[in-house]
């Protein structure tokens, strides 16, 4: 049975991209059945009956869809809940009378824009450099009838499950976004729609990676285990391929 627990939160507070930020802590009491962002909720009510600034932080869809709900929880993006993103964990993984860390995402790629609110418009021009396929396919034949192999279908299913949270960059020591690019490569290479604009594809959108400031993957694999949706670094390897492939062509 779910219980109330006392809980200290060391919350980073930053006025804006450019602002000096710190830690502020908030004691709570709060009942274990509560999700973290709920939590979050309840403490800024009591910061804005308090007459103070609540906390500023992304959230959308609270179902582990959106990926909007980028928060560092105890050196963990989405926290300690392994698959999950941080508006599936709930309260009763903390323990009564525990710390707990909250911070923004912390890569050159995604600047603060206010407390724990960072700005991840880098992941939408990556995808506008190449993240598409432009060519006509005509309407929507029956699944039966497009020959893709059952492999490759199930492949560029799991590499299309990445939600562009940014929990790789945030992961990784360098802030590589090797894993979502890959991710996104993948689920087009692997299906004959996305073979036309293939090559031009893997150079755009790691030309546009390295333009915005994400570094370079050195396979820690910290992107792979911190990932709430479990995209393999398989993946990377993948999109090496086609980058390799294209230069060659060129």
């Amino acid at each position: 049975m779910d219980k109330d627990i006392k809980v200290t939160l060391k919350v980073w507070r930053q006025k804006g991209p450019k602002a000096k930020g710190q830690f502020e802590t908030y004691p709570m009491e709060i009942n274990q059945s509560v999700s973290f962002l709920e939590m979050l909720d309840i403490l800024n009510e009591r910061l804005i009956n308090e007459g103070k600034e609540p906390i500023v932080f992304d959230h959308d869809c609270r179902e582990g869809i959106c990926g909007m709900c980028s928060l560092y929880v105890n050196g963990h993006p989405h926290g300690p809940a392994t698959g999950a993103t941080t508006c599936q964990l709930y309260m009763r993984r903390f323990h009564d009378g525990e710390t707990i860390t909250i911070e923004p995402w912390r890569s050159a790629g995604f600047p603060v824009i206010r407390d724990l609110m960072v700005d991840r418009s880098a992941y939408d021009k990556i995808m506008q450099a190449g993240g598409f396929v432009s060519v006509n396919t005509g309407g929507v034949p029956d699944a039966n009838a497009i020959p893709i192999s059952k492999k490759n279908a199930d492949l560029a299913m799991d590499a299309a499950a990445c939600i562009g949270c940014g929990a790789c960059a945030a992961a990784c020591k360098n802030g590589s976004a090797m894993l979502f690019v890959s991710a996104k490569v993948s689920q087009l290479a692997l299906l004959p729609q996305g073979r036309v604009e293939a090559a031009r594809r893997a150079k755009a959108m790691v030309a546009k990676m390295d333009e915005l400031g994400f570094g370079n993957c050195t396979n820690t694999r910290a992107c792979e285990m911190e990932c709430p949706k479990n995209i393999s670094v398989s993946n990377i390897a993948r999109l090496n391929r086609e980058f390799i492939s294209a230069k060659l062509k060129d």
